[in-house]
């Protein structure tokens, strides 16, 4: 192992752009993670299967599983957004200059 593989490089905010990710994509891909943690993190809370939780958001038990994989590309921030709605939580947007 070399010296160059031991740095540590400062983070950008967005993992995704660190990854490489053109910055548009990326942006959107941070916003879907986000959106699917917060889904996960509701049924967490709400101690509910994922098949409770299909039931609860309107859409089939493989497609909570889909987000329990990680499959980020599956979803559009609106049904994600849709999906949260439809259980009562509230998504709020912040938007400021990019660093």
């Amino acid at each position: 192992m070399n010296k160059k593989d031991n740095q540590i490089s400062n983070s950008s905010g967005n993992v995704f752009a660190d990854l490489g990710f053109e910055k548009v994509e990326a942006e959107n891909l941070l916003v879907r993670s986000k959106l699917m943690a917060a889904i996960k993190s509701y049924i967490k809370a709400e101690g509910i299967t994922q098949a409770e939780a299909a039931n609860r958001f309107k859409v089939s038990q493989p497609r909570v599983s889909e987000i329990y994989q990680g499959k980020i590309e599956l979803f559009s921030v609106d049904k994600l957004i849709n999906m949260l709605a439809r259980v009562g939580q509230h998504v709020e947007i912040s938007i400021h200059k990019a660093a």
